[in-house]
């Protein structure tokens, strides 16, 4: 735990970002969770997945932007992102985080950012998963997606495990048959807003995917817990939930061997895929997720 809060704190350090970010050797590490600085590398590891037999959803990383000329050129950039993968014959799903297209300024303006992808998407068979960032937001991203939602359909958001108000949001969700992508929760909250220990976390994931597995719209299983894959893979086949119902997603560059099995025994996988510049926040919140990935890129440092 103190590995983990050591680690989300120095993701929010703005001076070594700004020195991380403009290194070769950390560049060289994020390489295997990023897909590269331009949207033509990241398309190009769209294709390679999908002849793998996985899909993907492209996020452009990013976060926070200072003023709502930069939201809007966030958005102008998901829309070519958007474009792009249609014209490439790959599946249209992207990725975004609100605060990237200008919550933190205008909750007005950044709906109609948002808005304008949404549109987008449904009208070449896309989607967009709205991200979730820290419980600050959490209201707020429901709200806007759930009013998209009704009006174009093609947008859903993520629901994190860790939350102690995630027993009462699903059901909402559910009821608005709102796609939902299930995932633990990476960002550090207090004890009194999410559930400090391990055990309660998985014990609420599990929990949470039985329910959107039974009533939810085409959810997304998001997670590398081979534990919690082999559980959902229990409750699916007792239940006879047929594997086109629902997917798995993992992040791009994790749990390879797990990626390969699962479309081995035929279940859909997508694979969440970040390109961009401003890689060093979800870089590190991938770390504080499974601190055993410092020691793989600690063993990849000692071996250049």
């Amino acid at each position: 735990m103190l590995l983990r809060s050591t680690i989300l704190y120095l993701a929010r350090h703005k001076g070594l970002r700004r020195w991380v970010e403009t290194s070769r050797a950390a560049r060289a590490f994020s390489s295997r969770f990023v897909a590269g600085h331009t949207l033509d590398e990241g398309l190009a590891v769209c294709r390679k997945l999908q002849a793998e037999g996985m899909t993907a959803t492209l996020d452009y990383l990013g976060e926070n932007v200072a003023s709502l000329k930069d939201a809007a050129g966030c958005r102008d950039i998901y829309l070519r992102m958007l474009q792009a993968m249609h014209e490439e014959g790959v599946e249209p799903s992207v990725s975004l985080k609100l605060t990237q297209f200008g919550l933190d300024l205008s909750e007005s303006a950044c709906e109609e950012n948002v808005a304008a992808l949404v549109s987008a998407a449904a009208s070449v068979g896309g989607f967009v998963y709205v991200d979730m960032e820290s419980s600050a937001y959490t209201d707020r991203t429901f709200g806007l997606v759930t009013r998209l939602h009704q009006l174009h359909g093609a947008c859903g958001t993520v629901l994190q495990a860790y939350l102690r108000r995630s027993g009462r949001d699903v059901k909402c969700l559910e009821r608005e048959q709102v796609r939902v992508r299930l995932c633990k929760g990476a960002y550090l909250e207090p004890p009194e807003v999410a559930f400090p220990d391990k055990n309660d976390v998985d014990a609420s994931y599990l929990a949470l995917a039985k329910s959107l597995l039974e009533n939810g719209a085409y959810p997304a299983i998001a997670t590398h817990d081979w534990k919690l894959i082999e559980a959902v893979e229990r409750f699916t086949t007792e239940r006879g939930i047929a594997r086109d119902r629902f997917e798995f997603q993992m992040l791009y560059g994790i749990r390879r061997d797990e990626q390969r099995r699962l479309v081995s025994e035929g279940y859909r996988l997508r694979l969440y895929v970040p390109f961009g510049e401003a890689w060093y926040p979800y870089f590190m919140r991938r770390l504080a997720e499974r601190p055993a990935n410092l020691f793989f890129f600690a063993r990849y440092a000692l071996a250049k």
